[in-house]
């Protein structure tokens, strides 16, 4: 009885130690970390931006796949919007910032965070993989599936169907959402 009592505190100890160890090494990098996605997300707006001057966000309730938009202006004059996306890929969650004319066309785009399949559905961080949603929304729909694409740019997309789809529903989504709000919040 009392080597198993002996066997409990000693696993107990180490236990404690290693969750104290974990805890102090969470405090010192969480901090670390915040910024450094702070500083990815402010990266990303100005990419997207098409050289109009970015707002602030403003968080957007009951949407599927918008999470917040800010105003793009041009001397004080609305002129599109960034919205923030999520949709669900092959390997779970994804955030992408896109940003419309007020008219509903996708001016650019730009994967924040995946967890897609390396040389697959990854290559959607790259930023030749949003060229093909550029344009569209407006006048020309937005493709949500392979088969709304060239043969070329089809050929591109394979093997990465599911992540090339959630993609394109966040980006068809956002340019709805850009076009229900008429130019007016």
């Amino acid at each position: 009885m009392t080597k198993n009592l002996k066997y409990s505190l000693i696993l107990f100890s180490i236990c404690a130690v290693c969750a104290f160890a974990l805890a102090l090494t969470n405090s010192v990098t969480a901090p670390v970390i915040v910024q450094l996605d702070l500083e990815k997300k402010n990266k990303a707006l100005e990419a997207v931006s098409a050289g109009y001057t970015f707002g602030e966000q403003e968080m957007v309730e009951g949407n599927k796949y918008v999470t917040y938009s800010i105003d793009l202006t041009e001397n004080n004059e609305l002129m599109g919007y960034i919205v923030g996306l999520q949709s669900a890929g092959y390997g779970g969650q994804m955030t992408l910032v896109a940003s419309y004319a007020l008219s509903g066309k996708m001016l650019a785009a730009q994967l924040l965070n995946h967890g897609e399949t390396p040389g697959l559905g990854a290559k959607a961080a790259q930023a030749s993989y949003m060229d093909k949603f550029k344009g569209t929304g407006s006048e020309r729909a937005v493709p949500t599936s392979k088969d709304m694409l060239s043969d070329s740019d089809a050929q591109s997309v394979s093997g990465a169907s599911v992540t090339f789809t959630a993609v394109g529903k966040a980006i068809d989504a956002g340019s709805a959402y850009v076009k229900a709000l008429g130019g007016t919040k």
